[in-house]
């Protein structure tokens, strides 16, 4: 399938079996108005000039493709490049959708965002949006997402966003998402809801991806000059699935020839804690969207885990959940353990400190290296950068 045979999603929202509107009657209205704006603000070139000149002048992008030599030649078979998205401003590549989002906020004339954060990296995106387009901002996020993404909630809070505590379920990423829909459901007319990744009802699916595909775009271009060809393999991690999609989107049209891997967070293993929704998971239900979902026998929402919190969710965006029934993306994982493994290889080889997000991309990508040839390439895509991740990764690695 070409991507120009491929149209996910259909007029409806939904993605095969996936995706759709899955919402109470008082949002409805504001899932058509958005809708309705969005597909007018896809038309526009104004909309389009304004956002690829922040991009430009305020993101930092196009951001660097780099070639790991020292990690290539340590691990042995092919040439691993990282797109560089922990260089954007903010530290992740989160900031291309919140500054998408905000613009349209300004087109629909709304004042009040309201937001949801695991990490904290999307959270400290809208802030910084909201800052600069003079928006009030209220960002949702699990105590216990607060407890270990400090640096985070004070840089939300010194950008001017009041950082609301969830102590509801497992305090994490899914109930300050939940915590976000039941506001905006009570404050529908003034508030625009700014979702961080491609989940939740229809258009934002959709949406985020059109905002992170600037990933893939450059990372298209980018190869070519550097390599004289497109790669063997593409990989990046997978929670809600923004950067992956980000980087996917743009190749599925050379999904045959290239193979492209989504990981997901394997926690404690498998067979114990995880948030693997796409290997462990069952379609359902959740935040407004059919998608594979980590659930009981009786269809309740089951508890995810990962040591990094922007994987800590028990969904995946229905997209990716089309994508892998279609057999354009592969899906695997990777443990807590391999994660951390992988990020300090990662920063004793080439000096970059990744986010623990991304470490699960750069765990598969030393693996899959190893079975390649050395004129192979493959790409990671490097999501965000550790700082905010260093209280975990200190507590969690012997740095003696």
């Amino acid at each position: 399938m070409t991507k120009s045979a491929y149209t996910a999603p259909d007029n409806t929202g939904h993605y095969g079996g996936f995706g759709g509107k899955f919402i109470p009657e008082t949002l409805l209205k504001n899932a058509s108005d958005l809708e309705q704006e969005y597909a007018k603000a896809k038309k526009d070139p104004a909309f389009w000039d304004e956002y690829t000149k922040l991009l430009r002048n305020y993101v930092g992008r196009p951001t660097p493709l780099y070639h790991a030599e020292n990690l290539s030649r340590k691990i042995g078979g092919a040439q691993i490049y990282l797109k560089r998205e922990d260089l954007c401003h903010t530290g992740a590549h989160k900031i291309n959708n919140a500054l998408g989002q905000a613009l349209l906020a300004k087109r629909m004339a709304k004042k009040r965002i309201i937001a949801e954060t695991g990490a904290g990296q999307h959270g400290v995106a809208t802030a910084t949006v909201c800052a600069l387009f003079n928006l009030n901002c209220v960002v949702y996020m699990g105590a216990e997402d607060i407890k270990r993404q400090a640096p985070n909630v004070a840089r939300m809070k010194l950008l001017g966003a009041e950082v609301r505590p969830v102590e509801s379920g497992t305090k994490t990423l899914k109930d300050a998402t939940s915590e976000a829909i039941r506001d905006w459901i009570n404050n529908p007319e003034e508030t625009f809801y700014i979702i961080g990744s491609v989940v939740g009802m229809h258009p934002y699916p959709m949406m985020v991806r059109d905002f992170q595909a600037v990933i893939g775009r450059e990372t298209k271009q980018q190869i070519i000059e550097e390599a004289g060809r497109l790669p063997d393999v593409i990989t990046a991690c997978v929670g809600g699935g923004s950067n992956a999609i980000g980087m996917f989107y743009e190749f599925l049209d050379q999904s045959k020839a290239i193979e492209m891997v989504g990981v997901e967070a394997a926690g404690e293993g498998l067979k114990g804690l995880n948030a693997a929704s796409l290997t462990k998971g069952k379609k359902g239900v959740l935040h407004g969207a059919m998608m594979k979902i980590l659930q009981d026998d009786y269809g309740q929402v089951t508890e995810a885990h990962s040591i990094s919190a922007g994987l800590d969710y028990p969904g995946v965006g229905p997209e990716h959940c089309y994508l892998q029934e279609l057999g354009l993306v592969d899906y695997t994982s990777a443990t807590d353990t391999e994660a951390l493994d992988a990020l300090k290889q990662l920063a004793t080889t080439e000096g970059i400190i990744c986010a623990l997000e991304s470490a699960h991309a750069i765990h598969y990508a030393t693996v899959r290296a190893k079975e390649m040839s050395k004129d192979s390439i493959l790409v990671v895509n490097l999501s965000g950068r550790g700082d905010k991740d260093m209280d975990t990764i200190m507590k969690s690695i012997e740095l003696d």
